[in-house]
């Protein structure tokens, strides 16, 4: 089932959830999440994958997103394996499901008529007509089941439209029951998350309001919207509340929900909220890559908490960093934040061979819309990091990218193949990871090491790649340095723009030693639920707030040897 109350139900059944275990063998994992991205149909030759439902049903979690030829399943949130299957319009946009009883429920975006169908053992891909179509054509709908047994269906798509609700009887053919709803509509000259642009600037672009998702906890319906526009780092959900499942809703005041707008992965929007086995809460949504093409996204997945006056945040935090995998019931980010630092910020690179256009610094440069391409394809390309000074490393996430490819749909015999050897002076080489007969064609490998690995120097050595260029957008290494954590920061200032209450300027003193910086925000200060992430400057612009409110700012400085928090605090009315 989608949403909470179905993870009660269904915990006898769960054959995925282990035993408590330590933090040293816990899985762990890292954003964007390493499935198979499939490429897409049309040109230009690109990986694509958005608009995600995640849902735990019978013991198990299902991935279903956008036009992937098919969804995914996993018993541990770590491992994907594609279920391949023709029997559902797996190339609509924006499927959403629902358990009801023992039968999953499937629909997706239709201009002309949405057909629902169901299962009741997605693992074999079997599925059947349900309903041959809806009252009228809806566009990312949201299917959403209420712990009373009655059923509502949420949906909109539109930078002029606002989004809708109604009742639907799912004994009776999904009729609707009673007069369709405006639920939310745009407010972008108050809400500066909502107004277009990587940075939140384009007041002249109208935003697009669309993937709605209806969570419900503690009696509370927690409405999801996604803005301003997929194809910006900063795409978003945003929330609203009420006590009923068809409004009025509130505008909640932490907004937005669930927002990463700097680091290796950017955005966050038209996510959807599921409770792990152990009742943790997660959102998955869609980060920009948009090189190639506006709608050249993957998939990214946080964790979610409900604080004690009812605010539900997102946990963005270091949120491309490797984080554990609870195996019980958490508490705070804290308990899943694995303290493994990016060691690769920067770091020089050599390589066998280099476009001119994509040079090696791209590989480190925390920026998944760049890549570094060798010449061509051939075995024996490879890349070599100095991380410059010995450290304890504990992963590694090789991004691969698409260079030079002519690869549409998915293919057979298509894989990224490589070998990964580590050293301590550059010379001397051990073989670390071998996937020279890797059979898998993920894009965004996340390798978690059986046992820390101290070493300076990393090569990945290119077997065979799916076609193109052997290309990578981020050659990453977690773990931890052995020097010194940053000092502590000094001179916090935040200026709201007198003109424009949705922006502000902060500024700091430069922390010795720092990589670094996570400014930490909320509408309090015990609500700094909001996070963004600032490489090697002393400042940034924020231009997403909520005009009507004030905040409250913190800061924290990192480097490959750790986080130093500050006790500064800085308030804007």
């Amino acid at each position: 089932m989608r949403h909470f109350l179905a993870v009660i139900l269904m915990l006898p059944l769960l054959v995925g959830c282990q035993s408590k275990q330590s933090t040293s063998t816990m899985k762990t994992y890292c954003n964007p999440i390493d499935i198979s991205y499939r490429f897409c149909l049309d040109q230009p030759s690109r990986r694509e994958a958005a608009d995600p439902t995640l849902v735990l049903f019978k013991g198990s979690y299902y991935l279903f997103p956008s036009k992937s030829g098919g969804y995914y399943v996993s018993s541990d949130l770590a491992t994907w394996k594609l279920i391949e299957t023709d029997q559902i319009p797996v190339e609509d946009y924006a499927p959403t499901v629902v358990a009801i009883g023992d039968t999953l429920y499937w629909m997706a975006s239709d201009s002309i008529k949405n057909a629902i169908y169901k299962t009741t053992d997605p693992l074999k891909g079997n599925w059947e007509l349900a309903v041959d179509h809806l009252k009228i054509p809806v566009w990312d709908p949201d299917l959403f089941l209420d712990d009373n047994g009655r059923l509502y269906m949420y949906w909109g798509c539109s930078n002029v439209n606002p989004t809708y609700a109604v009742e639907l009887d799912y004994k009776h053919g999904f009729a609707f029951i009673g007069e369709v709803q405006k639920i939310v509509k745009g407010n972008p000259k108050e809400h500066g998350w909502e107004v277009s642009g990587d940075y939140n600037t384009l007041d002249s672009k109208a935003p697009w309001l669309e993937g709605c998702w209806v969570t419900k906890v503690n009696g509370n319906y927690y409405l999801q919207y996604s803005s301003p526009g997929t194809e910006f780092k900063s795409y978003n959900d945003g929330v609203y509340v009420s006590a009923s499942p068809l409004g009025p809703f509130t505008l909640q005041p932490t907004n937005p929900f669930c927002l990463k707008p700097e680091g290796f992965v950017a955005g966050g929007g038209h996510g959807s909220s599921f409770a792990d086995c152990y009742g943790n809460r997660w959102q998955i949504g869609a980060v920009s890559i948009s090189r190639k093409q506006m709608f050249e996204r993957r998939l990214a997945l946080f964790p979610v908490f409900c604080d004690a006056t009812g605010t539900l945040h997102a946990d963005t935090k270091y949120g491309d960093y490797p984080m554990y995998l609870p195996t019980k019931k958490v508490q705070s980010p804290d308990e899943l934040f694995t303290g493994w630092m990016l060691l690769s910020y920067k770091k020089p690179v050599t390589v066998s061979s280099a476009l001119d256009t994509c040079p090696a610094t791209y590989m480190t440069d925390e920026s998944i819309r760049t890549y570094w391409a060798a010449k061509t394809g051939n075995a024996g390309e490879f890349a070599t990091i100095d991380l410059g000074a010995t450290c304890d490393v504990y992963a590694v996430q090789l991004n691969f990218a698409e260079e030079n490819t002519h690869i549409f749909g998915r293919q057979k015999g298509i894989f990224h193949r490589y070998i990964l050897d580590y050293s301590a002076d550059g010379e001397t080489w051990k073989k670390l990871v071998d996937r020279s007969k890797n059979e898998t064609d993920n894009s965004h490998q996340y390798i978690q090491l059986d046992k820390k690995t101290s070493c300076r120097y990393l090569k990945v050595t290119n077997v065979q790649v799916p076609g193109g260029n052997f290309a990578m957008s981020g050659f990453r290494v977690f773990g931890k340095g052995q020097g010194e954590k940053p000092s502590q920061i000094a001179g916090l200032q935040a200026t709201r723009n007198p003109k424009d209450g949705r922006k502000v300027n902060l500024t700091w003193n430069a922390s010795k030693g720092a990589t670094g910086y996570v400014v930490n925000y909320g509408v309090s200060a015990d609500k700094l639920y909001q996070h963004y992430m600032v490489y090697g400057n002393t400042s940034v612009s924020i231009n997403s707030l909520n005009a009507k409110l004030g905040y409250t700012f913190t800061i924290e400085a990192f480097n490959e040897n750790g986080i130093t928090k500050s006790s500064l605090m800085q308030a804007i009315n």
